[in-house]
């Protein structure tokens, strides 16, 4: 049986499983959506001869621990943001949505180190024993999270945000 209809074979119980763990239809298709396009763009991974069902469910339960992790982050993030100090600024907030996305976009193993000095205000090495990782791999993560965002914050500045900052009067 080739994988594409194996893939088939099992979409039905993985929308259950999917519907089980979200307890929304909506949100179980996207999950089921998800899982099946990563189990394609893996396929090469997949042990032909292995039971597909397995490494399915796992690739649909990883990937729905991975959402919920993302989600209570970003609640977290938005809950310590402070309120801008001028509810008239729409640049400051249109450039904070745009930080808040571009963290949203790091893998978890930099975008914690961001989190937790940034706005849990830690100590280097309190953030490292948090995420137990030595403090050398806690400074190189950081390192590298930080010049990923720089980056994606750069890489969105060169369109809206920097056509506003223009007209403002701003930094050009």
């Amino acid at each position: 049986m080739s994988l594409k209809t194996e893939l088939h074979y099992h979409i039905g119980s993985l929308r259950r499983y999917a519907l089980v763990l979200t307890r929304d239809p909506v949100a179980a298709d996207d999950l089921v959506q998800e899982t099946l396009v990563k189990a394609i763009a893996k396929a090469d991974t997949f042990q032909p001869g292995s039971d597909l069902r397995p490494w399915l469910f796992r690739i649909l339960h990883n990937t729905f621990v991975s959402d919920l992790r993302r989600a209570k982050t970003r609640a977290e993030a938005a809950a310590e943001m402070p309120e801008p100090v001028s509810t008239e600024c729409q640049d400051t907030r249109l450039e904070l949505k745009q930080v808040l996305a571009a963290l949203d976009q790091l893998p978890e193993a930099q975008r914690m180190p961001i989190i937790l000095i940034s706005l849990r205000e830690m100590s280097y090495a309190e953030a490292a024993r948090t995420l137990d990782v030595p403090l050398g791999t806690f400074m190189s993560r950081l390192g590298r999270g930080r010049e990923a965002l720089r980056k994606i914050v750069q890489g969105v500045g060169v369109g809206k945000l920097a056509i506003l900052k223009r007209k403002g009067g701003g930094e050009q």
